[in-house]
């Protein structure tokens, strides 16, 4: 028994001979990432993963909620206030950020809850004290 062959003529499109015609110059060698894994193909679906790779190569930022972005700056405040060049600055760091955290309490910022309490300055220049 033969086997049946498509009747027919072997059809290039415009795109395929274009291709082929690149690969033949070479056009494709050296290509960078070329043989290489997808970047980020072990990571889970993210429907935005576009807008995040786009943030990242572009060296971008998204602002964050108020409430993360207050809770952020407590952290750096307490940093700051550790490193302290006097007792004064530390008591008035922390003084500070704990203006910015009543204040929020009080009128209340959008975004995850807060879960942030003002600190107690006291302790906090004793730890700044014990460390000098």
């Amino acid at each position: 028994m033969s086997e049946r062959k498509p009747i027919g003529v072997p059809f290039e499109t415009w795109i395929d001979r274009q291709i082929r015609e690149a690969e033949e110059r070479g056009e494709f060698d050296d290509l960078p990432g070329a043989g290489k894994p997808l970047p980020g193909i072990d990571r889970p679906l993210d429907e935005m993963w576009w807008i995040k790779q786009k943030i990242e190569s572009e060296g971008l930022s998204m602002p964050l909620p108020p409430t993360l972005a207050l809770r952020k700056e407590a952290e750096q405040a307490l940093a700051e206030a550790r490193d302290a060049r006097s007792e004064t600055e530390a008591r008035q760091i922390v003084e500070d950020i704990n203006h910015k955290i009543r204040e929020a309490i009080r009128t209340g910022l959008s975004g995850p809850p807060l879960n942030l309490m003002p600190f107690d300055v006291d302790q906090i220049v004793s730890e700044w004290r014990r460390r000098r």
